[in-house]
């Protein structure tokens, strides 16, 4: 299962922007069915429509994308076995959780100011141009929710939500699907009773199906 195969289980799928002006004629009928071809079987229009919509809009502008993305990949790095989180597409994963859930958008704006004034008075500038040793001083004084002295404790609720959105977004891509090692559903191969229950039950195996 790649990732858009993923965000379609979820009911998140990709919508041509035909969908979005309603069909008042045949010619515009014909049209719309022709862009919901890609449908998943049980979602209604109007969540369809809905998704469409959510995906035409920007939320967060390039530095704050940036700087999600730098978060991202702090928290699930690339290592010898897989990609990172921004290789896995979670920024953007991000972007589409937000603008579905817009009760997160106040804590992941305010976070990411919060970094940026954080770093500025520390270092004189922001924190996708702060060096890297840096930003990982920060991010320890924050990674621990009840370790982070109460002058940080909205930059320690800030990265637990980030780090939930990076995990979901993750293990719910090719890439992460792979790093778990998960194969999905296999089917099964019969090759008969096992010889030890067989004798366990009083049967010879070499002659049961004689």
């Amino acid at each position: 299962m790649n990732r858009r195969e993923s965000l379609k289980a979820l009911g998140f799928i990709a919508a041509g922007s035909g969908l979005l002006t309603a069909a008042c004629n045949t010619k515009d009928a014909k049209n719309t069915t022709a862009a919901n071809a890609d449908k998943l079987s049980g979602v209604q229009d109007f969540e369809y429509e809905r998704t469409a919509r959510l995906k035409e809009e920007k939320f967060f502008d390039e530095h704050e994308m940036a700087t999600i993305t730098v978060l991202a990949d702090i928290i699930i790095p690339k290592d010898s076995k897989s990609g990172s989180a921004s290789e896995a597409g979670v920024p953007d994963f991000i972007e589409f959780i937000v603008k579905d859930l817009p009760d997160n958008k106040i804590p992941m704006r305010g976070g990411l100011r919060w970094l940026d004034l954080q770093t500025k008075r520390r270092h004189g500038n922001v924190f996708i141009k702060c060096d890297t040793k840096d930003q990982l001083a920060l991010i320890d004084e924050i990674a621990y929710p009840e370790l982070a002295k109460p002058e940080m404790q909205q930059g320690a609720a800030f990265f637990s939500l980030i780090r939930n959105l990076t995990s979901s977004g993750f293990y719910t891509s090719e890439i992460g699907i792979k790093d778990i090692g998960y194969a999905g559903n296999k089917p099964g191969v019969w090759n008969g009773v096992p010889d030890d229950v067989l004798k366990e039950h009083g049967f010879d195996p070499t002659k049961f199906f004689g």
